[in-house]
């Protein structure tokens, strides 16, 4: 569970524990929270362990996995939460900020993905699923970065699920909308409420509403179902 520490990443950890699995909450500079949501987790009664990895570093989220495999010797299920911002216009737009953006969102869902496939495919099972946004779908004023790395999870995740499909592995894709995270706590009052208008559904979603779709998707409910999109958006983008 890469950035399991905060927001969507902790409600899906929370979630996956609540189901029984045990879960590896990977953070960057996050210690406390990590170490908060590994408290929840073993309250649950599931295991965890909290791991500090950048995982735009192919060696470290190499390393990460080989703790994970040999903490708990298998790995079922993989989702790539962890992202960043860093917006601007195109035309000022520093080439620290795109390469920072795609390192982290798209290049950090590859390093993910190429660790566990291995071990996914010697088992011959296994659940991967890749947040996405639905900028990612439709581009962002201001976001060329973050959009371009969402888009590009889409593609990865399509290509991955053909590829990993006879291994009996399925591999999908959340696009939220506008979510209630510490993230989007900063944004100013109109950019929120600009959100909020164009949803159907006149509300602004909470990290359980992600939650509860990621963990359908890890379902064996969800067997028959690979190489997909699933915005949770409240209609934001219909």
């Amino acid at each position: 569970m890469t950035g399991g520490a905060t927001g969507i990443g902790a409600a899906v950890a929370l979630a996956l524990a609540k189901s029984g699995a045990s879960v590896i909450v990977n953070h960057l500079y996050k210690p406390a929270e990590a170490g908060e949501i590994v408290t929840a987790i073993e309250k649950l009664g599931s295991k965890a362990l909290a791991i500090e990895c950048d995982v735009s570093s192919h060696s470290a989220v190499s390393e990460m996995i080989s703790q994970a495999l040999e903490k708990f010797n298998h790995i079922d299920i993989l989702v790539n939460c962890a992202g960043v911002t860093s917006d601007g216009v195109i035309w000022k737009m520093s080439e620290s900020a795109w390469d920072d953006v795609i390192a982290v969102n798209l290049k950090g869902c590859f390093n993910l993905i190429n660790a566990v496939s291995p071990s996914m495919r010697k088992q011959k099972s296994g659940k991967i699923v890749n947040i996405s946004s639905i900028n990612g779908l439709r581009g962002k004023f201001g976001q060329a970065n973050y959009a371009a790395s969402k888009a590009g999870i889409i593609g990865l995740t399509k290509s991955v699920a053909r590829e990993l499909g006879a291994s009996n592995i399925n591999v999908n894709v959340v696009a939220p909308g506008m979510i209630l995270t510490d993230m989007m706590a900063n944004l100013p009052e109109e950019i929120r409420q600009k959100a909020l208008d164009e949803t159907a559904l006149g509300r602004l979603g909470e990290p359980k509403d992600v939650a509860e779709v990621v963990l359908f998707l890890c379902s064996e409910q969800a067997r028959h179902i690979t190489g997909e999109v699933i915005k949770v958006d409240g209609g934001q983008y219909m």
